[in-house]
C-alpha cells in the first residue's frame, strides 16, 4: 500500500492509544533524567535499576486509588511518592543528596520521554484516514499534551484518566473515552503493549490492538507473549495503520480477568 494514500475507514471509528511504554520509552528517557540530575547532585547509582524501580511501585500505587484506598491524586503527585519510595533503597535518602528541586525535575522527566523510532509515523499514517486517533492514558492532560510536544506524537485529541478521577483499569476510563469521542465503544479500539490494560479494556466493550515492546523494560527482561484473544496484534504502529485498511474480526466475548504482573 502506498503509504501517502488514505487509509479506507475500517469498522471502528476511532483508535486511543495507551502512552507510557507503547508509544514512549519511558526506560531510556527516566534513566537519562536520573543520571543527568543524580551526576549534577555528585550521586552515583545503577541508574536504569533506579528507573525500574520507580516504574515497579506505579501499578500498585494506582490499584491503591482504583480501590479507594488512596483519594485520587494526579499522577505528578504519586509519581513524586513513588520516587521518595524508591531512593532510600540506592543511598539516596538525603534530601541533601537529591533534593526537593532535584525530585521536582525527575517527576517532570515523565513529560519529555523520548518516542518509539515508529510512534510518530505511524500516528502521522493515521492522521491520514478518516480515523479520531486521542491518547487514554494515566497520565495527566497537561503532562500528556506537553509529552505529545516534546515526542513529535500527533493526536486528534488528547484524553487523560483524570477526566473521570481515576486510573485504568477502572472501566469508567474507557467508557469515558467512547463518551467524549462520540463513538459506540465496540467501535473504539485500544492500543496498549500491556495486556492488563487491553484485557480491562475489552471488558468495558472496546476492540482491542497489541503492539509488543520488548525493549520496554530493557533487553534482559522476559518476552511478552501476544495475547491470543486481541482483536489485532502489529508489530509496530505502521504496521497497525496499514492493518487498520482492512475490517477487524468479528467482536468475541473479553477475556477472564487474570492477576496482573507489576
Amino acid at each position: 500500500m502506498d503509504s501517502t494514500s488514505p487509509l479506507p475507514p475500517p469498522d471502528v471509528d476511532a483508535v486511543v492509544f495507551d502512552v507510557f511504554g507503547t508509544l514512549t520509552d519511558w526506560r531510556t528517557g527516566v534513566a537519562e533524567a536520573l543520571a543527568r540530575v543524580g551526576g549534577r547532585a555528585g550521586a552515583a547509582a545503577d541508574w536504569p535499576a533506579v528507573a525500574d524501580a520507580w516504574r515497579r511501585r506505579y501499578r500498585p500505587y494506582l490499584d491503591r486509588v482504583v480501590n479507594g484506598e488512596l483519594p485520587w491524586q494526579p499522577l505528578d503527585v504519586l509519581h513524586r511518592r513513588m520516587l521518595d519510595d524508591v531512593l532510600p533503597a540506592y543511598g539516596l535518602d538525603d534530601l541533601g543528596a537529591l533534593g526537593d528541586s532535584d525530585r521536582a525535575e525527575l517527576v517532570r522527566a515523565w513529560h519529555r520521554l523520548p518516542a518509539w523510532p515508529d510512534a510518530p509515523a505511524g500516528l502521522e499514517l493515521l492522521h491520514r484516514s478518516p480515523l479520531l486517533t486521542a491518547t487514554l492514558s494515566n497520565g495527566g492532560t497537561g503532562l500528556l499534551t506537553r509529552l505529545a510536544k516534546h515526542a513529535g506524537l500527533r493526536f486528534d485529541c488528547i484524553l487523560s484518566a483524570e477526566t473521570v478521577t481515576s486510573y485504568k483499569p477502572d472501566p469508567r476510563v474507557y467508557r469515558m473515552a467512547a463518551r467524549l469521542l462520540e463513538v459506540e465503544p465496540h467501535r473504539l479500539l485500544m492500543v496498549a503493549c500491556h495486556p492488563d490494560d487491553l484485557r480491562a479494556a475489552a471488558a468495558a466493550g472496546l476492540r482491542t490492538a497489541y503492539i509488543p515492546r520488548p525493549l520496554e523494560w530493557g533487553p534482559d527482561a522476559a518476552p511478552v507473549e501476544p495475547p491470543a484473544w486481541a482483536d489485532l496484534v502489529a508489530d509496530d504502529v505502521p504496521a497497525l495503520a496499514r492493518a487498520l485498511s482492512s475490517p477487524l474480526p468479528a467482536l468475541s466475548p473479553p477475556p477472564p480477568r487474570t492477576p496482573r504482573s507489576p
